[in-house]
This record gives C-alpha cells, sequence and structure tokens, in this order.
C-alpha cells in the first residue's frame, strides 16, 4: 500500500510503499477514505511521544470501509462503514470494564503505538468494543473529523465540563478543538466566549454560535476581558490549544468553583506549566483533563448530528491528496488554519 512515512524525528516524511496490514484475530483491517490532519500527529513527528517506534506512519483520524476482520471479531464484517476512537481500549481491564475505554490501561493509538492512517489501509485491534457504525448518510471526511478534535471536545464540554444551558464557557484557541467545542457547547444552550489571535477565526466562531470573542494578540488581559463580559468569570473553560499562557489563562478567568478542562495537547517543554494555585485553593476550582471519547458515546453525539443540534461538516476545511500530507504534517507547527484538514484522496 502507499502511505506516508517517517525514519526519523523532524526530518521529511515521504511517500513509499509499505507491506498491507493484517487484521489481528480480534481485529480488522479498514480502507482508509478519509483522515484528518492533527496537530497530535504533528507532535509524533517531532518525537514528543516515547510510544513511537520507527519507521512510522502516522495519521488517527479515519474512517473508511471494512476489508477484512479477524476470526475473534463478531460485530464486524467487510463492506460496513466505520470510524473509530483515537484511543482504542483493550475491553478487558478495569478502566474500560467500568465504562472509561478512552484511558485504558492497555490502550492502543493508531498513528502512535502503531502505524496510523496516512495510509491506504490500517489495521484496528479490538474492533468489537471500539469501532462506530457510520450513518448511510454521513460522508467520510466529515466522520474522520469526528475521530480526535470533535469528540475530544464533545466529551469535554458534555461529560468533563458538565456544561449547562445558561453557563459561560471560555474556549482558548480557535483551531478544529475550538471551533468543535464552541459549536458544541453552544448547542447545548451555554453562552460562549471564543478567544484566538486572529480576527479570521474570531469571525467564524461567532458563526457557529459564539456570542462574543476576544482577540488575544490585541487584548491585554485576556483573563480580564473574560471577567468583564461574564461579569465575574466563565462558569467552564477550556484551553483548546496546549499553551502554559492558554492553559494558565483558562484557569485564571474562571469565577468560583468553576471548571477548567485541558484539551490542547502540553509536551515537549511545554510539559509542566505554572497554574494559579492560589486561585484554584481560595475559588475551589476544578482541573480536568480530557482525552478522546469511548466508542459507545458516540450514540448521543450522532444523535444530535441526525438531528441537525450539530453540524461537524461545517468544520471540515481544505481536503487534499495523501501526496499532499507530507508537506502538510510538518506545517502543522503553525497555528492551524480554519476547520480540521482532511485527506481524502489516495
Amino acid at each position: 500500500m502507499k502511505a506516508v512515512v517517517f525514519e526519523k524525528f523532524g526530518e521529511a516524511p515521504t511517500i513509499q510503499t509499505v507491506p498491507d496490514p493484517k487484521p489481528a484475530a480480534d481485529g480488522v483491517v479498514i480502507k482508509v477514505e478519509a483522515t484528518g490532519l492533527c496537530r497530535s500527529d504533528w507532535h509524533g513527528w517531532m518525537g514528543h511521544d516515547d510510544g513511537i517506534t520507527l519507521p512510522h506512519v502516522p495519521g488517527h483520524e479515519l474512517a473508511g470501509v471494512v476489508v477484512a476482520a479477524g476470526k475473534q471479531v463478531s460485530r464486524w464484517k467487510a463492506g460496513d462503514r466505520v470510524t473509530v476512537p483515537f484511543a482504542v481500549g483493550c475491553g478487558r481491564c478495569f478502566e474500560c470494564t467500568s465504562g472509561n475505554h478512552q484511558v485504558c490501561e492497555h490502550q492502543t493509538q493508531p498513528g502512535f503505538t502503531g502505524w496510523g492512517s496516512f495510509a491506504e489501509y490500517v489495521g484496528i485491534e479490538h474492533a468489537d468494543t471500539n469501532l462506530v457504525r457510520l450513518p448511510e448518510e454521513m460522508e467520510y471526511a466529515t466522520a474522520a473529523s469526528l475521530g480526535c478534535r470533535f469528540v475530544t471536545s464533545f466529551r469535554a464540554i458534555v461529560d468533563q465540563g458538565r456544561v449547562k444551558p445558561g453557563e459561560w464557557v471560555a474556549v482558548h484557541g480557535c483551531g478544529g478543538v475550538g471551533l468543535s467545542a464552541i459549536m458544541i457547547a453552544s448547542s447545548m444552550g451555554a453562552n460562549v466566549i471564543a478567544i484566538d489571535l486572529t480576527e479570521e477565526k474570531l469571525e467564524f466562531a461567532r458563526k457557529i454560535g459564539a456570542v462574543a470573542t476576544i482577540n488575544a494578540s490585541t487584548t491585554p488581559n485576556v483573563v480580564k476581558a473574560v471577567k468583564q463580559i461574564t461579569n465575574g468569570g466563565a462558569h467552564m473553560s477550556m484551553d483548546a490549544l496546549g499553551h502554559p499562557t492558554t492553559s494558565f489563562n483558562s484557569i485564571a478567568n474562571l469565577r468560583r468553583r468553576g471548571r477548567h478542562v485541558q484539551v490542547g495537547l502540553m509536551l515537549g517543554e511545554h510539559a509542566r506549566p505554572q497554574v494559579p494555585m492560589d486561585k484554584i485553593i481560595a475559588f475551589e476550582l476544578e482541573i480536568l483533563g480530557s482525552h478522546g471519547m469511548q466508542a459507545y458515546r458516540y450514540q448521543a453525539m450522532m444523535d444530535m448530528i441526525r438531528n441537525g443540534k450539530l453540524k461537524p461538516e461545517l468544520l471540515v476545511g481544505k481536503k487534499i491528496s495523501l501526496d499532499e500530507a507530507p508537506a502538510a504534517l510538518m506545517a502543522m507547527g503553525g497555528f492551524e488554519g480554519i476547520g480540521i484538514g482532511v485527506v481524502t484522496k489516495f
């Protein structure tokens, strides 16, 4: 099969012909019809993830068609249209049996612990636990865009952030994660403030539900601005970028007993950021992480998509070919453009 491969961290990936995957006994092989471009893949290429073994094929936001299934697979067959969470649970450990597959003790991750979806085919383990059936009307590009950023934002807003109608929600960073969070929180009746460095992204944030925006490049004190808009601070706030500044501001702009959810990855030199611990204690703030979403929770999100409350297709940005993916991957060290880039031509 054709795949994007890098043989050294930080060096340019190339298009290569590599062996096709074979299904594990409890796994499947999926013909990739679309795969998203994510900053997490850039982190992996840079060597920030110690689970990667070289040479490596990145890619973890995928949708496609099952072409082969292992002998232990009972729920899936060739021809099924599917997607999969980026954190693949084993289905047997304590966390999985308690329903928390997203923090499985033995999780695998396509594009990190194993070869991923920047390729014509990808193998997925523990298929009966992790695959998600796609509605016939959903395009593959839309389905791929759900795989990491949208589902992570859904769980961050709905399950971790516990957002309620009428609450103020601050979203720091309007890339794919942030825009997804804005759409989801707005659909739940929250008042969302979008914070970013560019007017183009902030304008798009207003179109998908933000009631207020803050340009951090021209606002001297983002925390003060959020508190003025909300009359005291956000009830829930998210760092959707993953940077010491946005993480600190997201915590500091909360009102008493507010909830911060960290979604943006904090790796490398940013892995141990400063936090306003004095305020965390005095205000009894909650500091939460959010790491993907379990396959069985997709149904609630799919119902909202089917009913028109969520429109993830609006967040799909540029569509490119696999041949263009190496350059696009290397460019993700900068800030994301509007929407989620997706490879749709293989």
